[in-house]
């Protein structure tokens, strides 16, 4: 057993746990011959966003201002005219933090245009325009959670 030990290639290893770090994966295994080896590491995932703590609404406000909302998104789902999420992910209108937006509110945009990017698993996917016209409606806000088949974008 000892000289199974003695016999494994330190060199690689290291290779495979560099490889590990400047990629962000958590875990690579490479075959050879009889030999197996796995180098894994711990990943600690933070929140995306802080956890707050609900807090009550006021009592002086009126019911119609919070189904207000609820009655936009249902017909925003229901519009022939959305955009929807092609995946679960989170929604970015602009290219970079800081960088102007892909689109704006009464913007006309064309067939194929990014409208805005949706990350799933650290990958960024462009969201392109299905059709050319107007932007009447940009449902999410950056950084926002979606779901898959969230509206996203109206364009009329």
């Amino acid at each position: 057993m000892a000289d199974k030990k003695s016999g494994i290639d330190q060199e690689l290893i290291r290779n495979l746990a560099n490889i590990l770090r400047d990629t962000d994966l958590s875990e690579i295994e490479v075959e050879q011959d009889e030999l197996r080896i796995r180098v894994s590491r711990n990943v600690v995932v933070a929140p995306a966003a802080p956890v707050y703590a609900p807090v009550a609404a006021p009592v002086a406000a009126p019911a119609p201002v919070a189904a207000a909302p609820v009655a936009a998104a249902v017909s925003a789902k229901d519009n022939k005219n959305a955009v929807t999420s092609p995946m679960v992910g989170t929604a970015y209108l602009a290219p970079a933090p800081g960088a102007r937006d892909f689109i704006e509110v009464g913007a006309q945009v064309k067939e194929g245009q990014t409208l805005l990017i949706v990350e799933a698993m650290k990958t960024m996917n462009q969201i392109p325009a299905p059709r050319s016209g107007k932007v009447t409606a940009i449902l999410v806000e950056n950084a926002q959670p979606v779901e898959f088949g969230e509206p996203l974008v109206i364009i009329e």
